[in-house]
C-alpha cells in the first residue's frame, strides 16, 4: 500500500477511537489518538487533561474571545505567545500533524486533521456518526453512569467539538462535502466501518 494518511472525525460514544485503533493495527501503521494529546502536552509544558480538554473541547466563552481577539489564523509556533490557551494548543497541534503526515503513514483521529491536512493528495479523510441512543449506551457501558448523565455527556462532547471545529475552520463539523467518508456506525457497526474504511484505502492504492 503506498503511503496514506487516515484522518478519522468522530461524534462522542461512536467507537471512532475503536475504530481508529483497528484501521491502524490491520494497515500495520501508528495511530495518533492519546498519543497525539501526550506528544503536544510535552512540547507545550501543558498537562496531557489541559490539552485534551482546551484542544477539542474548550468552552464556547474560550473560543469567542480567541475568535475576537486574533480571528481565524495558520496557528503558527512561532507566533504563540499572545493567543489564548486553545488557539496556543493548536498551533502546537498542527505543528504535530503536519510533521506525523510528512513522516508517514497513520491514523490521526480528531483534531481538525482532516482540516489542517485538506491539501495533501495522501490523505483519506473519515467522519463516523451514530444514533444518540447507541452513543449513549456505550458511555454508560464504558463508564457505568445514569442514561440521563449519558445523553447529556454525549450532547456537550458534540457541542464542544463542534464549536471548536468551527472556530479552527470556519466550517460545520461533520459536513460529508469535507470527508471522503462517512459511516454511521449505528446502522453499519464497528466491525463493518473498520472493513469499509479498509476498502476504500486499498481502492485507493
Amino acid at each position: 500500500m503506498k503511503k496514506c494518511i487516515i484522518t478519522i472525525g468522530r461524534q462522542c460514544g461512536n467507537g471512532g477511537h475503536t475504530i481508529g485503533k483497528t484501521v491502524a493495527e490491520r494497515l500495520g501503521i501508528p495511530l495518533y489518538d492519546k498519543k497525539l494529546v501526550q506528544i503536544v502536552a510535552e512540547r507545550s509544558g501543558l498537562s496531557a487533561e489541559t490539552v485534551r480538554r482546551e484542544g477539542e473541547y474548550s468552552s464556547a466563552s474560550s473560543l469567542f474571545t480567541s475568535v475576537s481577539s486574533r480571528g481565524y489564523s495558520a496557528y503558527s509556533v512561532s507566533q504563540k505567545d499572545g493567543m489564548v490557551l486553545p488557539d496556543q494548543i493548536n498551533a502546537y497541534q498542527t505543528e504535530l500533524i503536519k510533521e506525523l503526515a510528512d513522516k508517514g503513514s497513520c491514523v490521526i483521529v480528531g483534531r481538525c486533521a482532516d482540516y489542517i491536512l485538506q491539501e495533501r493528495r495522501d490523505c483519506f479523510h473519515v467522519f463516523i456518526a451514530g444514533e444518540l441512543k447507541d452513543r449513549a449506551a456505550r458511555v454508560i457501558e464504558e463508564h457505568g453512569i445514569s442514561a440521563a448523565a449519558a445523553r447529556s455527556h454525549v450532547k456537550d462532547r458534540d457541542r464542544r467539538r463542534s464549536s471548536y471545529y468551527k472556530h479552527i475552520t470556519d466550517q460545520v463539523w461533520g459536513m460529508a462535502a469535507n470527508y471522503d467518508l462517512c459511516l454511521n456506525s449505528s446502522k453499519l457497526g464497528i466491525d463493518r466501518c473498520v472493513e469499509l474504511i479498509l476498502a476504500a484505502t486499498y481502492m485507493d492504492s
